[in-house]
């Protein structure tokens, strides 16, 4: 997986203008009958969410020591349970299946082939109860976008520069003080394929987090699946 601890430091920052997913996953969350699993729970900012509005400890899974120090830190202060644990989505194994696995903030465009996603997506389907749901959201390429972000410098949220490499569907993240993460994207039939190959089936997609249908001006695909 493409995840630099040098991104730990600057998370907070990195991730402060995303809000709007909390609320779809911690719905989702207090629909399910069951365990609650987060992928890539980095420092807790959904998962807390989740576990103070179910009252239930959400299983969060993450590659990074880093990223996990700082859930485990920010969930005592907050009050609430979650059982994190180091690893690989790619080798997920849970001692009991879960009603709900999730994995926000496009995380899973750090899986830099499709089989690595495939590998994924048969394990969470082999992680789920029988009606037990896998969500999920990533951004849509967009042409223009990547046009006018290439090469560019930022200084916000922190120093970075962006780097499109098209030919291998991936942008760079380039951080002025050291650290690269990369994101490789894919369009909406890689996703449904991925579901039908781990024999899960598509609930909904949209377009947002707001539940908005899925059109051609949709910047973000939000799928909701579902195990048979």
């Amino acid at each position: 997986m493409s995840w630099d601890e040098a991104f730990a430091a600057h998370y907070d920052e990195w991730a402060a203008h995303m809000t709007a997913d909390i609320p779809f996953y911690v719905e989702l969350a207090r629909e399910a009958q069951g365990r609650l699993v987060e992928l890539a729970v980095g420092n807790g900012r959904v998962a807390i969410p989740v576990a103070r509005a179910t009252g239930r400890p959400v299983i969060g899974i993450d590659a990074s020591p880093a990223m996990l120090e700082q859930a485990g830190r920010r969930a005592a202060e907050s009050g609430v349970e979650l059982d994190l644990r180091l690893g690989d989505m790619r080798e997920l194994e849970l001692d009991e299946p879960a009603a709900l696995v999730y994995c926000p903030f496009r995380a899973l465009l750090h899986l830099p082939t499709w089989a690595d996603r495939r590998r994924t997506f048969e394990r969470v389907a082999a992680s789920l109860v029988p009606g037990g749901r896998f969500a999920w959201n990533a951004f849509a390429f967009d042409h223009a976008i990547a046009a006018r972000l290439d090469g560019r410098h930022d200084a916000e949220p922190v120093p970075h520069t962006l780097r499109y490499a098209v030919g291998d569907n991936r942008v760079d993240i380039v951080l002025d003080d050291g650290g690269t993460s990369s994101l490789w994207w894919a369009t909406k039939n890689e996703w449904l394929g991925l579901v039908e190959v781990a024999g899960l089936e598509v609930e909904a997609v949209y377009g947002g987090f707001d539940r908005e249908p899925l059109d051609d001006g949709s910047r973000e695909h939000v799928f909701v699946t579902t195990r048979p």
